[in-house]
Parts: C-alpha cells; structure tokens; sequence
C-alpha cells in the first residue's frame, strides 16, 4: 500500500451523496478537492460542513462542459468522476439525458485526464451485471442484459460503455485507472427521490403511509454503509498496485425488500401497512427487475484488506434518526 496525502483532487458529482461523504474523508486526512456538479441531482446543502474549508473549492458546471473539465483536470493530481444520472427511476423517465451524461460526459473527462496524464478513478455500477441473478457476483461475471428498447438495459450498456472507454486508455496510452463497481449504497444524505429504496420507505413508514414495495417484494438486494464505501475507494486511490483492475464495491448481508420494508415498519415504531405495487405501474411497461443481486468482493478484500464495518442495523437507524429529523426541522417551521 502506498498511501499519500497532500493531493488535489477532482471529484465530478462531488455535492451528491457519495461524492460528498468523499469530499469530507479527502479533506479530513489533508488533500484538497475540486468539486465539479451541476447541481442536477447534487445538494449544496450535502457539503454544508465543508463549505468554508480553505481547500475545497466548488464549481458549478456540467461534465459536458469541455472548457471546464480542461481547466480543472489541469489543476489537480487525481480524477473521481462519479457524475452520472443516478437512480432506477430517473435512468427510465429521462434515458436520453442518462445516455447524454454517461456516456459524453464520461468521455471529455477520461480524454481530459489522458490530456494531463491524471489517474482516473471511474464509478460504475452493479448494473452492468444486468439480469444476471446468480451469485455472488464477481468482476468476470457474464453480462445478462434484455431488450435495448428498455431504457435500463440502455442504462447498463452506457455505464458498460464508460468501463470498456476507460479500459481501453489504460491499455492502449498507458493512462493510469481503477473502475469500482458500486452495488446499492446508502447513509445520511440519500435523497429519497429517483427510485431510493431505503430512504423512501424510511419517510413512509415515518409519516404513517402505505410502504409501497415494487413487485411482489421477494427480490433481495445488500446494503452498503456510504462510509464503508467511501474507505473503500479511498484505499483504492491510495494504492498503486491496482491500477487498470475492476472491483466490486458492496455489502453481502442480503435481504429481501419485504423483509427490508417490515424491518423499517418495527424500528419506526409505524403504523404503515405493506403495499405490493406491480413493477409496471411505476415505471414504463417491460421493465425488468434482478431476483438478486450479491457482490462477491474478495478481490477488493485482497488487494486493499477492505471490509464492511458497518451493519445494515446500523444503516436504518441512522437513516431513521435524520428522516426523523428533518420531519421535526420541517414541522417547527410549519409552526413558526
């Protein structure tokens, strides 16, 4: 391991979820970071603790923007680009802008790094796995995907797309990169919107609405706490030997969703019942969803000595304690 400290970096999507538990850990530890986003789906409020740190520096702009990557590239030693359409339901409402963003978008910054010679470290996403259900996944899993006029399977061939672009600058010119694929993160500042499984059912269970679970709530999925995330890509910034290697980023504490939304129900004292909503009510007709979905991280484990410290116990309530508080923060100022 070769850790280092006293860097720049560039994180693209640095004001979203992950990229602003990131941009605090940077901090923290002494680098200093760029933050790049447009704000799409990004929260200014997400780097509020930060705000005033002398080494952050905000700009806002798009990764579509050539003028602006060039000019940041140029200023710091390493790339996060975790800029992307996010999420399950904006991927399906909005699949052109998805595209546009993940695929354009990811080609100026790989372009621009490979201009100044940056190492890029790329977010990807468990969904290049597409319907492949077996398990646990690992890196060389086959790809199952469906039909290319479902905007999901679109989805999962442009992030595809982005890994095959990044991997091919590392073999052909030489530029230094790691891909992390992300299975399902979540922890404080997940916004509920575009389709946020916890996060929204969290706020229904604490309003006392119906908990509404997708198809017939039998499909399993692991959750991973953002800060074991975040210590995972920081490691994986810090180490030289993985440079041009894929890995899986993830929890294996698999739970159905039902079984998730009755956990949520209990701990949030609730009198919310359980709703079955069929797959095709809330998103296009055709729309595919995983049985199950397990990363298999020994790779991840063995390069870097990674493991999750954080319980799916300790997600929920977490979760439940900031939902909680912004329902009492919003009801003082209905008051007031």
């Amino acid at each position: 391991m070769d850790a280092r400290t006293g860097l720049t970096y560039l994180i693209t999507g640095g004001s979203g979820f992950i990229g602003s538990h990131l941009t605090e850990a940077l901090l923290r530890r002494g680098d200093s970071v760029l933050v790049l986003d447009n704000l799409s789906t990004g929260r200014l409020s997400n780097l509020e603790q930060v705000k005033d740190h002398p080494r952050l520096r905000f700009t806002h702009g798009s990764v579509l923007d050539e003028l602006i990557v060039d000019e940041l590239m140029h200023q710091c030693d390493v790339v996060v680009h975790l800029a992307g359409a996010v999420g399950v339901k904006l991927i399906v409402e909005q699949p052109l802008r998805s595209l546009t963003t993940n695929i354009r978008g990811s080609e100026i910054v790989i372009e621009a790094a490979h201009r100044y010679r940056r190492k890029v470290l790329l977010a990807s996403t468990s969904e290049v796995y597409g319907k492949n259900s077996g398990g646990p996944l690992h890196e060389e899993s086959d790809r199952i995907l469906g039909s290319p006029g479902v905007a999901r399977w679109a989805y999962s061939a442009a992030k595809t797309v982005d890994e095959i672009m990044v991997n091919a600058y590392h073999k052909e010119r030489g530029l230094p990169t790691v891909v992390v694929r992300l299975f399902n993160t979540v922890g404080p500042r997940q916004s509920p919107a575009y389709g946020m499984v916890i996060p929204r059912l969290v706020r229904q269970a604490l309003h006392g609405k119906p908990i509404t679970v997708f198809g017939d709530g039998r499909q399993t999925r692991c959750f991973a706490h953002v800060r074991d995330v975040t210590e995972a890509i920081l490691l994986l910034l810090d180490s030289d030997s993985v440079v041009g290697e894929t890995f899986n980023v993830g929890s294996t504490d698999e739970i159905s969703i039902i079984d998730l939304a009755r956990q949520i129900i209990s701990r949030c004292e609730s009198t919310s019942s359980i709703q079955l909503i069929p797959y095709d009510q809330v998103y296009e007709s055709g729309f595919e969803d995983m049985e199950r979905r397990v990363p298999d991280t020994t790779k991840l484990s063995s390069h870097t000595g990674w493991s999750v410290h954080l319980s799916l116990d300790d997600i929920l309530r977490e979760m439940i304690e900031e939902a909680a508080g912004e329902r009492a923060g919003f009801a003082s100022l209905v008051i007031s």
